[in-house]
């Protein structure tokens, strides 16, 4: 990772500034909760019955420095399960999501997201899947869509096979480190932003900008090389109502509702 960066996280992470991480966070979780109770009611009459061959899988990837689970970007996933009468799966991503050693973690991430996709493809054929990913997520979710690694990330990998990535209808990408300017799925304040760890064309997302939204603003040090980390905590809060307008037209599109 940058200097620049990680000496302005390490500020929020180190013990001292144990709280103000904290504290950004949850207010993260605040502002997300608070979209949830707007738009995340079930139509009437809806029952989503949650089981392992759902007609939908939802994949979460917690941001670098959250605790196991689906971390913030779990909100979304609550919100677009809340909206759909289909049978729903919500999964989370198990991989180390740590700072420190960004490169190792982030292979591992995508290494678990491709294996996630695989056995549910395996286990449930019929099944459709919903990929998102919030910081270094949203880097492991684009990574086994497209393909990870390439310069300071390591060795390029490949993404999953077509028959698998046929199968995932939605891609949601929160202040995505590999973001690139100027793709018509890339949304928020940033216009024309990189990330600090731009996808070459080997990687390249661009054959399946159709399935994608990445939302990065202004300032964020993550998806724009700001320096203002308020703007990497709130994407959650300031963008779940549109990014669940689009994964549910995705599904819509794909039969399912």
């Amino acid at each position: 990772m940058p200097q620049l960066l990680t000496s302005s996280l390490r500020r929020f992470t180190s013990p001292g500034g144990g709280r103000a991480w904290r504290a950004a966070a949850a207010a993260t979780i605040a502002l997300a909760g608070t979209a949830c109770s707007v738009a995340g009611h079930s139509p009437a009459g809806a029952v989503a019955v949650r089981t392992d061959c759902a007609a939908v899988r939802i994949i979460s990837a917690r941001a670098d420095g959250e605790d196991p689970g689906p971390g913030v970007i779990g909100s979304l996933a609550k919100l677009i399960t809340g909206q759909l009468s289909a049978s729903v799966t919500r999964q989370a991503v198990a991989y180390p999501a740590a700072l420190n050693g960004w490169a190792r973690s982030a292979a591992k991430g995508d290494r678990a997201v491709k294996a996630d996709l695989t056995s549910a493809a395996r286990r449930c054929p019929s099944q459709v899947f919903v990929l998102l990913g919030y910081s270094q997520g949203a880097e492991i979710v684009g990574d086994a869509l497209g393909g990870g690694g390439g310069g300071a990330l390591g060795p390029v990998t490949a993404g999953v096979p077509a028959p698998i990535a046929r199968k995932v209808v939605a891609v949601i990408q929160m202040g995505d480190p590999r973001r690139m300017p100027g793709l018509i799925f890339d949304k928020g304040s940033a216009a024309g932003a990189t990330g600090q760890y731009p996808r070459s064309q080997s990687v390249s997302l661009a054959g399946f900008a159709a399935k994608i939204r990445s939302y990065c603003d202004r300032g964020d040090p993550i998806c724009a090389g700001g320096h203002d980390l308020a703007a990497h905590f709130g994407l959650t809060g300031k963008y779940n109502r549109s990014a669940s307008r689009f994964v549910l037209g995705r599904l819509r599109a794909a039969g399912i509702s």
